[in-house]
């Protein structure tokens, strides 16, 4: 994870899987409701930018919940999310913020 300050991105991570791939290119972004991962993407001939990695909202929520957790901020675990295969979210630390609630693509500034 490459630490920063970038307007509104604050890291940059890459991930591997078990089976050997590295995807690469993933942001997070600091959102107006607080911390999501935006996926890579790649700009388009009318300049909007689209996604090139695709994933369902399990794992998208699964995603979020260690980049937040690596970078040192807390998150809160979506209830939809099995266990298995995942470290169970640090202890709450108490917080003057509200809870993060669940962010789509539409969420990204760019």
């Amino acid at each position: 994870m490459n630490k920063g300050s970038w307007g509104k991105i604050r890291a940059f991570f890459d991930i591997a899987t078990d089976e050997g791939f590295i995807i690469k290119g993933f942001k997070l972004i600091e959102g107006i409701n607080g911390m999501f991962v935006g996926f890579p993407s790649q700009k388009g001939q009318d300049n909007e930018y689209y996604d090139t990695v695709y994933a369902d909202k399990v794992v998208k929520d699964k995603l979020s919940q260690i980049a937040i957790t690596e970078y040192g901020q807390e998150a809160v675990m979506p209830t939809s999310i099995p266990e298995a295969g995942f470290a169970p979210p640090p202890t709450p630390v108490e917080s003057n913020m509200p809870p993060a609630e669940a962010y789509s693509d539409d969420d990204i500034p760019f």
